[in-house]
């Protein structure tokens, strides 16, 4: 075959260190700006994100030949580089280690989007911490969906 085509859709969470709330809603748009156009560098097709205090969620169309690691290994690195650069907080902003990756069906991405666009409000029902410590993470957020 010539050419590759794919449908890999993959929405990705992964938190601050400690869970603290360190991006403020001043400096998110700005970091979700940094984290858009490193995303559109690498050829990954960006349908949402939102940055929380707390946590970011991004939701793209991965390209099969790379690794979702190794984006998101990339994308943590370069937007800490920012915001330490930027001297936002006091001391040293780190990403917490790992991250959640959540695979959808095209006929999703409509559900994910507005989820995604939709943080704030839905975490004025459920904190992130609380919605980690659901039995099924990935069973949540599809019910969310409904």
């Amino acid at each position: 075959m010539a050419d590759t085509y794919s449908q890999i859709y993959i929405q990705v969470v992964f938190a601050v260190k400690f869970r603290q709330n360190l991006v403020t809603e001043n400096n998110r748009i700005e970091l979700q700006k940094v984290m858009s156009g490193l995303i559109a560098s690498r050829g990954v097709k960006l349908y949402a994100i939102y940055c929380m205090p707390d946590h970011t969620h991004i939701f793209v169309s991965m390209n099969p030949s790379q690794s979702i690691s190794d984006l998101i290994r990339d994308l943590k690195s370069a937007s800490s580089k920012f915001i330490n650069d930027k001297k936002w907080i006091n001391g040293t902003f780190q990403w917490q280690n790992g991250f959640g990756a959540f695979s959808y069906s095209h006929s999703h991405i409509d559900a994910v989007v507005k989820y995604i666009l939709n943080q704030e409000e839905h975490h004025r029902k459920r904190t992130f911490r609380e919605e980690c410590k659901l039995p099924l993470f990935s069973d949540h957020l599809k019910v969310e969906f409904r």
